[in-house]
């Protein structure tokens, strides 16, 4: 898939990977790359100035992890990530709606 394709839409990709619980940033890619059925794959370059995008905005908050000797961090949604959340879902369903109804139109709707 493109990777213009989900231009404007990776806040909501990643507070969507993020709803379950708290995820490191391999994990998130996976989650992505899983969830798409592999069409979506993000890279580190991408998903790490938005993750630090949103937690600046306090759409998600960070702690550090340690695995044996390596850290590192782990993402999760805060209250307000879960609201932007589901603010991304409603856009989401108002865009797609808007954009099926010009590449599928139903028979009797208006050309």
């Amino acid at each position: 898939m493109k990777a213009d394709a989900i231009r404007g839409h990776l806040d909501g990709l990643l507070l969507a990977v993020l709803e379950p619980g708290p995820r490191h940033g391999y994990a998130i890619i996976t989650a992505v790359q899983q969830r798409s059925g592999g069409a979506l794959e993000l890279r580190t370059g991408t998903i790490y100035p938005a993750l630090n995008r949103l937690e600046r905005l306090g759409l998600l908050r960070s702690t550090w992890d340690s695995v044996g000797e390596r850290r590192r961090r782990c993402y999760e949604l805060t209250d307000a990530g879960r609201r932007g959340l589901a603010d991304e879902r409603s856009a989401w369903r108002a865009f797609t709606t808007a954009i099926g109804s010009v590449l599928d139109p139903q028979p009797g709707s208006a050309t």
